[in-house]
């Protein structure tokens, strides 16, 4: 499995509604294992971001869908990258030329 760290913002339907928040978030979860994937780690910020999520899923394919599905519900925009953990950090840069 891969980390994915998604930066979240709310879109002016989930703010309007932010005390639905938490309920959205339990959803998220829920797709998240639905889909095969594991939220790791969940932060709420402040500034150019509202939320951090960090989700491990078992491919590209499964986060983006995961990441499509929710942003369709208006409620939130992302940007999500790819994560690689010190260890993995530690092999590619070996490995380079």
């Amino acid at each position: 499995m891969a980390k994915y760290i998604s930066l979240v913002k709310y879109t002016a339907k989930g703010i309007e509604n932010v005390k639905e928040s938490p309920k959205r978030l339990d959803a998220f979860k829920q797709l998240c294992e639905k889909m095969g994937a594991k939220v790791e780690g969940f932060y709420l910020t402040m500034g150019r971001y509202d939320m951090i999520v960090i989700v491990d899923a078992p491919s590209p394919e499964a986060v983006s869908k995961i990441i499509l599905a929710t942003a369709s519900r208006g409620a939130v925009s992302t940007e999500t990258l790819p994560a690689f953990a010190e260890q993995e950090y530690r092999k590619i840069i070996s490995e380079l030329p």
